[in-house]
């Protein structure tokens, strides 16, 4: 069997329903949008979260909180993932990037202590936790915060 040979299941495709092109397909007239109404006329229908005129779902339920807008985003690498740098090697964000640990990166990396460290390392990044911290250090290896 080759590419060009392949085939759909027997009845697993059909023809797309084509309304408005005359009585003889069972479409005309008003192309299966029924009589009168708000939905049988061009550009009809009601906005998104319209609920005929009852207070909407979204003005019913309570708020809480919100977003604040200048928060920063930190993209999160535990300790156990820097094991797969050699030893000695100096850990920045190019490197991260290419040994595809981080894949996009928002305000900068922040360093996680879950895991262990086995080898030394120079590890730069924006933020790391305490326990972050501990691990590097007591493995033998350097923070830098960038």
């Amino acid at each position: 069997m080759k590419l060009h040979e392949l085939k759909a299941a027997e009845g697993s495709t059909k023809n797309r329903k084509r309304v408005g092109r005359g009585q003889g397909t069972g479409q005309g007239t008003t192309a299966g949008r029924g009589m009168n109404g708000q939905n049988s006329r061009s550009g009809g229908g009601v906005r998104l979260g319209f609920e005929g005129g009852q207070m909407p779902l979204y003005r019913r339920l309570p708020k809480r909180g919100f977003t604040n807008i200048f928060a920063k985003q930190y993209t999160e690498v535990n300790v156990s993932d820097l094991n797969r740098f050699d030893a000695e090697a100096v850990v920045d964000l190019n490197l991260m990037k290419e040994m595809g640990l981080v894949k996009q990166v928002k305000d900068g990396v922040k360093i996680l202590g879950n895991g262990k460290l086995d080898k030394k390392l120079t590890v730069k990044a924006a933020k790391f936790t305490k326990s972050a911290i501990e691990k590097i250090e007591a493995a033998g290896g350097k923070v830098e915060v960038i």
